[in-house]
């Protein structure tokens, strides 16, 4: 296999017409850059979002009170936080066929799911997009401990992980409000975000470490808030480590914490094997994944220096292309296959948009960020392909084969841009062999090929 087709598979969204077929010294080398994508097409704002959110409040306390005109502002609010929402989806998607650095994207949508938030509501859906564009895209090269702050910090987190409610039980907010402490935050910071399950911290660590984030909130009109009338008093002990003290709460002791919990060992072997298996396998290379850890390691977890292992290690170069493409990498690598351009996807109607890539991705098990819990999607490729799964996959290949067949000359010319030295002789015959035009591209997009990264 050629590198650059692998690595155009492994570490972007696939091949194409508009795709540059990329080293991976360049793929890193594209990654030093700013990001365009952003640049280009900006999504909406945490400061929009909550823009929405104080309408969409405002709006109905109108419609309670039985105000002139108030269900006709209620309806406009409601729809523009669904356009919102949607809106976040488009975006992603422009800036995956569009972008100078598909490496970039691939990293942001990791990063994303291990960070993972599921929004429950019209304005939350409307905010999702912003935690992407405020905490991850910014430091994907940087120190893990800087993005895992400013995750932390915001109000998407706060709000998915009930961090909001949490009250420190002998606080004055509590005395006041009667409420107490929510462990979410706490438990999937040290099981997830960091350490990882089974790593050595006890309950008492999560209670603890739940009583130190008391105070993290969420103004309704500002975003992220610090509230130390809501934090429990006193120091805690994490890990073995005091954090605080006996007078005012400081955010500072929060930092203090969350730097160290990035730099344990344990987080950076948990970092090193979720980032293994992610782009290479479900049972990474030992080697693979010492090396990522150790690098993460000698740079004071810098993902960077973390990336650059990963795309200059032996075992990523050559290696058979193994991991199954989630329905979002399905759908994205099909646009570029096709050729698809950022410009082209705005132009769509909305319906169109959700025929062409919402249903069908909720269809095949995976609607736009929307797990089914803080643990993001699996990376088994058992739980992608399933009967069910497999036969919406090939319903939609088929589909998109006939609708926009006028966009590939010849099938077996689609086959080798897209695939490259990747496609096997079977796929190559059977699409040469294609009784139709669109039968050769489906042909393609339904292979077990291209359905690997």
């Amino acid at each position: 296999m050629a590198e650059t087709d692998v690595a155009g598979i492994r570490f972007g969204y696939g091949l194409g017409p508009q795709a540059r077929r990329l080293t991976r010294s360049q793929l890193m080398s594209e990654m030093s850059g700013p990001d365009q994508g952003t640049a280009r097409h900006p999504g909406l704002s945490l400061d929009g979002a909550l823009k929405l959110s104080r309408e969409f409040r405002a709006a109905n306390r109108a419609v309670r009170d039985g105000k002139k005109g108030a269900e006709a502002e209620y309806e406009r609010v409601r729809k523009a936080l669904r356009a919102a929402a949607a809106g976040g989806l488009v975006t992603a998607f422009v800036r995956i066929v569009d972008a100078p650095s598909p490496l970039r994207e691939r990293l942001t949508w990791f990063w994303a799911d291990h960070f993972t938030v599921a929004p429950q509501n019209a304005v939350a859906r409307a905010a999702a997009l912003s935690l992407v564009d405020d905490a991850i895209r910014p430091n994907l090269l940087g120190r893990f401990s800087v993005m895992l702050k400013a995750v932390v910090r915001h109000p998407s987190m706060l709000f998915y992980l009930d961090q909001h409610t949490s009250i420190g039980p002998d606080s004055r907010a509590a005395l006041r409000t009667g409420r107490g402490l929510n462990e979410n935050l706490a438990r999937e910071l040290l099981e997830l975000h960091t350490m990882g399950v089974g790593s050595g911290y006890s309950q008492a660590d999560v209670r603890a470490t739940a009583e130190l984030l008391t105070g993290l909130s969420i103004d309704p009109s500002r975003g992220f808030v610090f509230r130390p009338f809501a934090a429990q008093p006193g120091a805690k002990t994490i890990l073995g480590k005091t954090y605080g003290s006996d007078g005012r709460a400081r955010i500072g002791d929060i930092d203090d914490f969350l730097e160290d919990l990035a730099l344990r060992p344990e987080t950076a072997r948990h970092l090193a094997h979720k980032l293994a298996t992610h782009f290479l396998a479900e049972d990474p290379p030992e080697a693979l994944v010492d090396d990522l850890q150790e690098a993460y390691r000698e740079s004071d977890g810098g993902l960077g220096r973390m990336t650059r292992v990963l795309l200059e290690h032996p075992s990523t170069a050559r290696r058979p292309l193994k991991k199954v493409k989630t329905p979002f990498d399905f759908i994205a690598s099909t646009l570029i296959a096709l050729g698809f351009s950022g410009k082209e996807l705005q132009s769509f109607a909305t319906r169109d948009l959700q025929r062409l890539i919402a249903r069908p991705m909720a269809a095949m098990g995976q609607p736009f960020m929307r797990p089914l819990g803080p643990d993001g999607w699996s990376e088994n490729a058992a739980d992608w392909i399933t009967p069910q799964g497999l036969a919406t996959r090939i319903s939609w290949a088929s589909a998109v084969a006939d609708r926009f067949s006028s966009r590939v000359s010849d099938p077996r010319e689609f086959l080798t841009r897209t695939l490259g030295t990747v496609s096997g002789e079977r796929l190559n015959f059977s699409v040469s062999a294609a009784e139709t035009h669109s039968e050769g591209i489906a042909l393609v997009l339904a292979s077990a090929e291209f359905n690997r990264r």
